[in-house]
């Protein structure tokens, strides 16, 4: 018998959306006044302009981010994530405001710091709390939906083995509806059995009866005329219907929708690094590359004189690169051989290679040659982490020889990456060595996030400086 319980959310989601706002302004205004109280710092009015600073980039980060949608069928690690990366970089604009703008100093580093950590305790605490009690809710029987999936193809049990794998979402699935097969269908991943509950006739009949609260319709694109008939029923019953096109059987890049004055369309291949996730991303640069480079500053000034004491010609070595969506950029490195190649033709430098000076070999094997690129990275022109950008000439080759190569540029190229520090640096000598990078670059840029950027910089700190590739 079909399951038929009524639920809770759909009605009150708006009412959840403004909820969470006000939550989140309040668990801020909250951690604020904690800190204050727990250093036992006098309050002051600079210290509301911090508060409201803060407050202000939060909701708007939020809302470009979309924070306050729906939730349902996300896996909780998601939101807390996107939520994470959000009052991060809030604070971080927060503390750049603070400094460079108001100057204000008036509240102590060390009541930010718990400011911080008790804003962002208390952001993930209460959500984590909902999602329990959601949980729960949806175990009794409450907060749940009916679903059907029009068609048993490959996308169809695609979507069967999520809905199953993630019973927190509260969907029951009541099997598939389809006009070519009877026989239960095995889900290969759970080695479970869906039954095929009639013909497309069937869901329409069953939709009607409102037994069917959400219908999925993962027919392949083809069967045009079939879906239209198809919606044109559905259209006579109170069901919400879906519909998932066969596109995402394939390797998508940050697939999203988009409507071109009310025209809706999806991409296959796109960029994380839009609306607030540039904010971030670009604040992440700005914040770490002013604090790195006053670390540095000595140091590079030092490198740069024993560069130019060691061997004839420039310190510095610009050499042409691809940027984001592949225009041309000038990264800047130490120079670390004796000529400076940036023609059509660029030999990658090999073990043993003559034309590297013995300064520049240490510079190389340190990864101390690519700091001036941090300059890059303030100009805008790179990123902190990002696909290491590589010479013009091996673009023009391995687009040629490795599908998807150029979609590395979808994000802006990075002083350290994903590849490097899973070991995928140094000399390409084999066609295999650089799909294995491209492959970890394009695994970055469908899972980026500020938390990943901070993990991967971390992993730099302790393993991606000094590799036995690097000569």
């Amino acid at each position: 018998m079909l399951n038929r319980d009524n639920g809770i959310i759909r009605s009150n989601e708006p009412f959840l959306a403004v909820l969470h706002r006000w939550l989140d302004l309040f668990v801020i205004g909250a951690a604020f006044l904690a800190a204050l109280l727990w250093q036992g710092t006098r309050q002051h009015q600079d210290h509301w302009i911090s508060l409201l600073v803060t407050l202000f980039l939060f909701y708007l980060i939020n809302d470009f981010s979309r924070l306050y949608g729906s939730w349902r069928g996300e896996h909780s690690l998601v939101e807390l994530r996107k939520v994470a990366g959000n009052w991060a970089a809030a604070f971080a604009g927060m503390f750049v405001a603070d400094y460079f703008i108001f100057q204000n100093s008036r509240l102590p580093d060390t009541d930010r710091i718990l400011w911080f950590v008790l804003g962002l305790a208390g952001l993930l605490s209460y959500r984590i709390f909902f999602r329990v009690a959601m949980r729960r809710l949806r175990a009794k029987g409450y907060n749940t939906r009916t679903v059907a999936i029009a068609g048993a193809g490959e996308l169809g049990q695609r979507l069967a083995d999520n809905i199953i794998a993630s019973p927190w979402m509260g969907l029951n699935l009541v099997g598939f509806y389809d006009d070519k097969s009877n026989d239960p269908v095995r889900l290969t991943t759970h080695e479970q059995d869906v039954a095929i509950r009639g013909t497309m006739q069937a869901l329409v009949r069953d939709a009607r009866a409102g037994m069917i609260d959400k219908v999925y319709i993962t027919l392949p694109m083809r069967a045009e005329e079939k879906i239209r008939r198809l919606l044109d029923e559905l259209s006579d019953t109170t069901a919400s219907v879906y519909l998932i096109p066969d596109v995402f059987v394939f390797d998508l890049l940050h697939a999203r929708s988009e409507s071109i004055n009310g025209l809706p369309s999806i991409s296959i291949f796109d960029t994380p690094m839009d609306g607030s996730n540039r904010i971030i991303k670009r604040i992440e640069d700005i914040v770490l590359s002013l604090i790195i480079l006053a670390i540095i500053a000595v140091p590079m000034l030092f490198i740069g004189f024993c560069v130019r004491m060691t061997s004839r010609g420039p310190a510095l070595f610009k050499q042409q690169r691809y940027g984001i969506d592949g225009k041309p950029i000038e990264v800047w490195k130490f120079r670390s051989m004796k000529v400076m190649e940036n023609g059509a033709k660029v030999i990658q430098a090999t073990q043993g290679d003559a034309r590297i000076t013995p300064f520049g070999a240490f510079l190389r094997r340190t990864s101390l040659d690519e700091l001036p690129q941090f300059l890059n990275v303030l100009r805008g022109e790179m990123s902190i982490v990002g696909p290491r950008p590589h010479a013009v000439a091996h673009n023009e080759e391995y687009r040629k020889l490795i599908s998807g190569y150029m979609l590395r540029h979808k994000v802006k190229p990075g002083i350290t990456g994903w590849a490097q520090v899973n070991g995928w640096r140094g000399e390409t000598d084999t066609l295999d060595k650089m799909r294995k990078r491209v492959e970890c670059d394009l695994d970055y840029i469908r899972h980026w996030s500020l938390l990943l950027d901070l993990k991967i910089v971390f992993m730099t700190i302790f393993k991606g400086f000094i590799n036995k590739n690097a000569y």
